[in-house]
């Protein structure tokens, strides 16, 4: 069969907040761009994700034009609270260091980018199959796929970006001899819940116990998020809500006296935790970000910032590119992203390994650990540490 041949000048493969907001970027400098999805926008809309979003990721929403839904629909929170031996300790963002974050869900940023897409005439295209990337180090590298419609295409571009998610196609096209892989695997994962109730609280809760972590969260006025730690081989499926709301009490438990708000629990799965990253982030006119080059576990909120900070980085260099032909900051982006990525990293990991109490853990760890979250929360240094680090660091 013969390929029908488009070309642009950078084909962009996910339709993921990265590849959109990507788009969406280079659309507004006049550069001409592809994006293609093999999920359909209605699966996406509606996959619940949660969302902290650090103060740059909401200035590039609203700076950028996409819309100021995040600022309207959205929830600011000047901070979160660490709760450890039954007491709970605000790091309190504002004062420290005079940011904030949003609580605003992955999902719905998706809608917000993809339609300003629609309404900018930009040319995305779900529910594709057979998608391959080939040429990546030639001048034309190009995307085979086919169409819902069951038409065959390919997509000659200048520039290849692969922001496809953690099951990456691009990525997988590096070969082994250029692409490094480092990875670890936590030995605990989290149980999660959409439950309608009140907030049972107005900021997210961080819960360290003898139980293990604790995560309150919020989504809306009506609709709350949580999460607990639990063994990576749980079936959710097999919990009864009582089970459930009996697990996630006794970890926030205290003399305070503090009690969750519950109502009906309407979805409940398991994540499991790792941390990955691949080195380069670059391979020839094929470029990774967001999830394509890097996971974080969710305990830092990094996940999707981090994304939108890749895709700053290279739309900068872009942009250059494109104007002026000079190919130096493209040189320099696998570089320059992976510092905040192993920024971001070591902050996850900090946090996952100081608030998770593991199965197998003695009795000199436990109390080690405890001392780490009372350092923390008695060091104003140590306060700022964590708001820095949660809240974003400036774009470079």
């Amino acid at each position: 069969m013969n390929s029908r041949i488009d070309t642009t000048q950078v084909g962009i493969v996910g339709a993921g907040p990265a590849g959109l907001m990507l788009s969406h970027l280079l659309a507004k400098a006049g550069i001409d761009n592809i994006v293609v999805e093999k999920r359909d926008r209605e699966t996406i809309a509606h996959t619940h994700r949660a969302g902290i979003l650090e103060h740059g990721s909401v200035q590039l929403l609203t700076d950028s034009g996409v819309n100021g839904r995040v600022l309207t629909e959205g929830h600011r929170h000047d901070g979160i609270d660490l709760r450890f031996a039954g007491e709970s300790h605000r790091i309190d963002f504002a004062n420290l260091i005079g940011e904030s974050v949003w609580l605003y869900p992955q999902n719905e940023v998706f809608v917000d980018l993809a339609n300003a897409r629609e309404r900018d005439g930009g040319d995305v295209r779900y529910s594709i199959t057979d998608t391959e990337v080939l040429d990546q180090t030639t001048a034309t590298p190009k995307i085979r796929l086919t169409e819902a419609d069951g038409t065959a295409v390919e997509i000659h571009c200048e520039i290849l970006v692969g922001a496809d998610g953690s099951q990456s196609v691009c990525r997988w096209s590096i070969p082994d001899t250029v692409r490094t892989d480092h990875f670890i695997e936590y030995p605990f994962a989290w149980f999660g819940i959409l439950t309608e109730a009140p907030p049972s609280a107005p900021e997210l809760i961080y819960a360290n116990s003898d139980h293990g972590f604790a995560l309150i969260s919020q989504r809306s006025d009506t609709v709350q998020r949580m999460y607990f730690q639990c063994d990576p081989g749980t079936d959710a499926s097999v919990w009864t809500e009582e089970q459930i709301w009996e697990e996630l009490q006794k970890r926030v438990d205290g003399p305070d006296g503090f009690q969750l708000k519950r109502g009906r629990i309407f979805e409940q799965m398991v994540l499991p935790f790792r941390s990955y990253v691949c080195e380069p982030m670059r391979y020839g006119n094929l470029f990774l970000v967001g999830d394509a080059g890097h996971t974080v576990p969710p305990t830092g909120a990094k996940g999707l910032n981090l994304a939108l900070a890749d895709v700053r980085v290279l739309y900068e260099a872009l942009e250059v590119f494109f104007t002026t032909k000079s190919s130096e900051l493209l040189e320099m982006y696998s570089d320059t992203a992976l510092q905040r990525v192993w920024r971001a990293q070591n902050f996850s990991y900090w946090m996952t390994n100081m608030l998770h109490t593991r199965a197998d853990a003695n009795p000199f760890e436990r109390k080690r650990a405890l001392g780490e979250l009372t350092s923390v929360t008695s060091s104003r240094y140590g306060q700022q540490y964590l708001a820095e680090s949660y809240t974003g660091w400036p774009h470079r």
